[in-house]
């Protein structure tokens, strides 16, 4: 019925996206949903380009970044992407993913992302450690990072001494800018406390 897969993929989301009546949230995740699964590149893939064209301007599209799971966030890699989905995407950050090895638990900081990424994306999900309570310090830092975001959104002066710091960059921040270091140990601080509360109440 259709010529390929990315105008059956587009046209059956559009269909059920108009049937519940253009919600404000509405998440589409391609068969390409990295760099890395994209040939040759995001930018010259007929199946994004088509997905881009066809799907419609409500819609939200998922992508992961370089990889499933990707270390560092560009902002070229985001205007890349931009600009072959015609939207800004939805970032869906595996960076403290476990579920595909549970030996492993990831507990360092929010780090590796660009400063000023926020006015690249449309919105941005964490997918967590399967162990709940491994996840204080991923969702902990996490926070740190989206305010020092928010305050480079009002202070846009901000964005040019941030963009010439290290991805991940730990040794003390600029003003308003985000150290990892620093969350981590907002982190830690808030983390401990939790604990000793935790450790009070009752039947604990």
């Amino acid at each position: 019925v259709f010529p390929s897969l990315a105008q059956a993929q587009a046209s059956v989301a559009n269909e059920v996206y108009q049937e519940l009546g253009q919600p404000s949230v509405f998440l589409f995740c391609p068969t390409e949903y990295c760099s890395s699964l994209c040939s040759p590149s995001p930018s010259q893939s007929c199946y994004l380009q088509t997905i881009g064209q066809e799907l419609l301007p409500g819609i939200g599209v998922i992508w992961t970044g370089p990889k499933v799971v990707s270390q560092e966030l560009s902002a070229a890699l985001l205007e890349e992407v931009e600009a072959v989905l015609r939207r800004r995407p939805v970032i869906w950050d595996n960076l403290y993913a476990n579920d595909y090895d549970c030996r492993r638990v990831f507990l360092g900081p929010y780090m590796g992302r660009a400063p000023g990424l926020m006015s690249r994306l449309h919105g941005l999900l964490l997918n967590p450690n399967c162990e709940l309570q491994a996840n204080f310090i991923p969702i902990h830092t996490l926070g740190t990072w989206f305010q020092s975001e928010l305050g480079s959104c009002a202070h846009p002066d901000r964005a040019g001494m941030e963009a010439v710091a290290a991805l991940g960059d730990s040794q003390g921040a600029q003003d308003g800018s985000y150290s990892p270091q620093e969350a981590l140990e907002l982190a830690l601080r808030d983390w401990v406390a939790e604990i000793n509360q935790q450790a009070l109440e009752p039947g604990r």
